[in-house]
C-alpha cells in the first residue's frame, strides 16, 4: 500500500512555506537542502557520554522553573523511527495512529518504535525492527541519517530518535494488532514554529505541560510532538 499525503492541510503548508526565508521556500523544504542539514546538523552516533545531543529532553523541560520534575532512573531504553520521504508535492514526515483496543496510549499518534530488545544492537535495530512490525516497512527501504536527542517520556522511556529517509516506492503494511491508520504531514507544515502549541492536562495530581501540533483531525502530541519540536530546532531554527 502506497501513502499518499494528506489533501487537508495544503493550503496550511503552503501559508508556512510563503513564510520561509533564505533561498526559497521550495529549497528550503527540498529533499537536498533537508539532506545537508541532516549531514551536518544531526549526530551519527547513538547519544551517549560523550556524545554530542547526549542530554536527554523531555516534557519535564516545558513545566515552570522550580516545578520541572524528570522521571528517576533507571530510565527503560527506547526507539523510534523519524520516516523522512521525498514526495512529488515535497518532503513529508510519516506517523502512525495507535490501535484503540491497545492498552497504553491507545488512538494517539506516533512514530513507528518501541522498546529496546535484548537482541537489538543500537537503537536503528531497534526503529527499523519496530517499523517492520507495526507498518511493514522493511529495513532495506530506509537510510538512516542520523539521531536527534534523546527524549525522556513521562513515563520513564528514554526514545533515541533515528531520523531515516524511506524510499518512495516503499510498500507499507500496517499491522492492524497494532496501528489503525499511517498518514503523511508535509515537512514545511511541521516545521513552522508557530504551529507548535503548549498545552496541559492533569496527570498523576500535577498539571503537565506538552508541545501539540494540530494536524487535520489528528492531533501529535506529547512524545512524538516533543521530537518533532526538537527536529525544527536541529535543523530548521
Amino acid at each position: 500500500m502506497r501513502l499518499a499525503e494528506a489533501a487537508t492541510g495544503s493550503s496550511e503548508a503552503k501559508s508556512a512555506e510563503a513564510r520561509s526565508v533564505g533561498d526559497g521556500p521550495a529549497d528550503v523544504y527540498g529533499l537536498d537542502a533537508f539532506l545537508a542539514r541532516a549531514e551536518t546538523r544531526l549526530s551519527h552516533v547513538p547519544p551517549g557520554p560523550g556524545v554530542p545531543l547526549s542530554n536527554p529532553r523531555g516534557d519535564h523541560d516545558l513545566q515552570p522553573e522550580g516545578f520541572a520534575v524528570a522521571p528517576t532512573t533507571p530510565h527503560r531504553p527506547a526507539a523510534v523511527l523519524v520516516p523522512v520521504i521525498d514526495r512529488p508535492e515535497g518532503v513529508t514526515l510519516l506517523f502512525t495512529r495507535r490501535a484503540a483496543h491497545l492498552r497504553d496510549h491507545s488512538g494517539q499518534v506516533a512514530f513507528p518504535g518501541g522498546k529496546v530488545d535484548p537482541e537489538d544492537t543500537s537503537p536503528i535495530d531497534t526503529a527499523l525492527r519496530e517499523a517492520w512490525e507495526e507498518i511493514g516497512l522493511e529495513g532495506g527501504a530506509v537510510r538512516p541519517l542520523g539521531y536527534l536527542d534523546p527524549y525522556l517520556s513521562g513515563t520513564g522511556f528514554l526514545v533515541v530518535p533515528v531520523v531515516g529517509l524511506v524510499a518512495r516506492d516503499a510498500v507499507l503494511r500496517p499491522n492492524p494488532a497494532e496501528v489503525d491508520a499511517v498518514f503523511e504531514v508535509p515537512l514545511a507544515f511541521l516545521m513552522d514554529p508557530a504551529r507548535h502549541l503548549v498545552r496541559s492536562a492533569e496527570w498523576k495530581g500535577r498539571t503537565r505541560y506538552f508541545y501539540a501540533i494540530p494536524f487535520a483531525e489528528h492531533l501529535i502530541w506529547g512524545v512524538t510532538a516533543g521530537i518533532v519540536h526538537n527536529l525544527q530546532e536541529h535543523l530548521y531554527p
